[in-house]
C-alpha cells in the first residue's frame, strides 16, 4: 500500500518492443529484483514477427526459457504489429473500437490490472523506430491509466505507478542512476543467451546487429562501463524525468555505498 492509498500488485513491470529487448538492456535489473523477492513482469508489445532470424515458435520458446531464468511472475505479449508500433494506433476508429482495440487502451488495461509499483520503459531516443514508438506509446498509456474517464475493456479503476524508469538501449543516455547488477550478471547473460536464434553468430543466418560477432561483448562492455561509473563490475543505466527526493540522505548513502567511480559524467 502506498502513502497515497494506491494498492499495488507487481513490484516492477518492464515493457519491451520485441521479445529479448528487456533481457538485453535491463535484464540485470529484472534478475536482481526477482532475487530480492520482488514480483516482476515483462510485457512484450509485439511478437517480433519481422525478425530476420528464427520463427514465431522458436521466439516464443526462447521467451519462455528467458522468463524462467529471470524468475518472472508475469509475462504477456500484446501482439501489436512488429514494425508498425504507433502511439496513435486505433485512435481513428470508433469510440467502442478504441476502447477495445487501440494500442494505448490495451496498455492502460494492463497497467490497471497488474498495478506495478515501478514501470520500466524504453528510452525515447533509439536507432530502431519501433523502440522510439514503444517509448512514446507506453508513456501515453501511463498518463491515461490515471484518467478516470479513459475507458478500457475490460474496465479497471484509474492507476498511477509509484515511479517510471526509462532504460536506454543503443543510445548512451546520461543516467539518473546506475543499478549494480554484478551479483546477477550471470543470470542476465543466461537470459540473453536463451534467444539463440537472435544473438548467436551463425554463418548461415542473415546478418543482423544483435546477431553480429561483437554484439554480446559490446553489451557487456556497455554494462561494464556503466558499472565503472559507480565502482562496480556491471551496472545498468536508468533515466527518470523528474527530480528524485531523499527523506534521509545519511541512511540512503549508508545503504548505497559504492567504491570510487572510475569514470565521471560530462558536466558543462
Amino acid at each position: 500500500m502506498s502513502t497515497s492509498g494506491a494498492t499495488y500488485g507487481l513490484e516492477a513491470l518492464a515493457f519491451g518492443p520485441h521479445p529479448d529487448d528487456v533481457e538485453l538492456f535491463c535484464g540485470g535489473l529484472m534478475a536482481k529484483l526477482s532475487s530480492l523477492g520482488h514480483r516482476t513482469g515483462i510485457i512484450d508489445l509485439s511478437r517480433g514477427e519481422k525478425s530476420s532470424r528464427g520463427t514465431l515458435e522458436t521466439r516464443a520458446a526462447e521467451t519462455e526459457a528467458a522468463s524462467r531464468v529471470l524468475g518472472l511472475s508475469v509475462r504477456e505479449n500484446l501482439g501489436l504489429p512488429d514494425g508498425w508500433l504507433n502511439p496513435w494506433a486505433g485512435f481513428e476508429a470508433s469510440e467502442s473500437e478504441r476502447i477495445r482495440d487501440s494500442a494505448v487502451a490495451r496498455i492502460v488495461e494492463v497497467l490497471r490490472r497488474l498495478r506495478p509499483e515501478l514501470v520500466i520503459v524504453p528510452w525515447e531516443e533509439e536507432r530502431h523506430p519501433d523502440h522510439e514508438a514503444a517509448s512514446a506509446l507506453v508513456t501515453r498509456a501511463l498518463f491515461f491509466a490515471g484518467v478516470r474517464k479513459f475507458e478500457t475493456e475490460p474496465p479497471g479503476p484509474p492507476f498511477t505507478p509509484r515511479q517510471v524508469l526509462y532504460y536506454p538501449l543503443r543510445h548512451l543516455a546520461e543516467p539518473s542512476f546506475v543499478v549494480d547488477v554484478s551479483a546477477v550478471y550471470a543470470s542476465k547473460t543466461a537470459a540473453v543467451r536463451c534467444y539463440a536464434s537472435q544473438v548467436e553468430p551463425r554463418p548461415d543466418a542473415p546478418a543482423t546487429l544483435v546477431g553480429s560477432p561483437l554484439s554480446l561483448s559490446s553489451l557487456e562492455a556497455r554494462d561494464r562501463f556503466y558499472g565503472a561509473q559507480v565502482g562496480v563490475a556491471h551496472g545498468e543505466p536508468y533515466v527518470v524525468r523528474e527530480t528524485l527526493g531523499l527523506i534521509d540522505p545519511v541512511e540512503h548513502f549508508r545503504r548505497n555505498s559504492f567504491e570510487k567511480p572510475l569514470f565521471f559524467p560530462h558536466r558543462r
